[in-house]
């Protein structure tokens, strides 16, 4: 990754966007959007983030430092060079939150992903997410070791589950789940053999097994963009410590 994604509160919080335009509209449009209080850089020692959308470049680079010495995180609009941050393109059914980015490498080419995400995901994925938000206390009565509930999850939101997430739900499939939830999620001990060292070349099997992993064991003969397709909180352990664990789903990868 060139980046590391974050999703950064700034509800209530000063933000400070410098410029006259639509650009800078656009920013002070979006700062509003996610609670924030756009402000100008007079006010910048009460902020942590800073846009420039200043079309002289000498300008831009002359702001950028002084915001960048004051502590602020800044993004200056079409100069990659000078930001600390850059955003992504967003696609929203809140509280759910879809950032595409390119590392700066091009925004049009994260706006034309998320336009074909867009036809992809219901719009009633956010009140889904809602519901699960205010059944964290149920599931964590009706599965109380993590392990268990995360299985049962995977299993319920896992492609054609109960709340598969691509497909419509009413408002109390989350509560129908809950009260008659699906079998054991899955769980045991899976060999997968990893032909190659590009990702692209896992099957459809193996990528989901890598995403749903508790445990990964492998030796050096995997490659780090292999790895990379796993949970980023698996526990990843030497091959030879290979075992099976209760309510648990552990991966051994081996070179084909």
């Amino acid at each position: 990754m060139r980046s590391l994604p974050l999703f950064h509160r700034i509800t209530g919080q000063r933000v400070v966007v410098l410029g006259d335009g639509d650009t800078a509209t656009a920013k002070r449009r979006l700062v509003e959007r996610a609670g924030g209080i756009p402000v100008g850089e007079p006010e910048a020692h009460h902020a942590r983030l800073a846009f420039i959308a200043l079309e002289d470049e000498r300008e831009a680079r002359a702001a950028a430092m002084r915001l960048r010495g004051l502590g602020l995180l800044v993004n200056a609009v079409d100069r990659p060079e000078l930001c600390d941050f850059t955003v992504p393109s967003l696609l929203e059914r809140d509280p759910v939150l879809l950032a595409i980015g390119t590392s700066g490498a091009s925004a049009g080419l994260a706006k034309h992903l998320r336009l074909r995400l867009e036809a992809l995901l219901p719009q009633g994925l956010g009140r889904l997410a809602a519901a699960l938000e205010g059944a964290r206390d149920a599931m964590r009565a009706r599965w109380p070791d993590a392990g268990a509930r995360r299985n049962a999850l995977d299993r319920a939101l896992g492609e054609g589950g109960r709340l598969d997430p691509l497909r419509g739900h009413g408002d109390d499939a989350v509560t129908q789940w809950l009260d008659q939830p699906d079998g054991q999620g899955a769980s045991g001990l899976f060999e997968l053999a990893i032909a190659s060292a590009d990702p692209d070349d896992l099957t459809l099997r193996q990528a989901r097994l890598l995403g749903m992993a508790d445990v990964i064991y492998h030796d050096d003969s995997i490659a780090p963009a292999i790895l990379d397709r796993a949970r980023a909180d698996a526990a990843r352990r030497p091959l030879a410590q290979a075992t099976a664990a209760q309510d648990m789903l552990s991966i051994v990868l081996k070179s084909a």
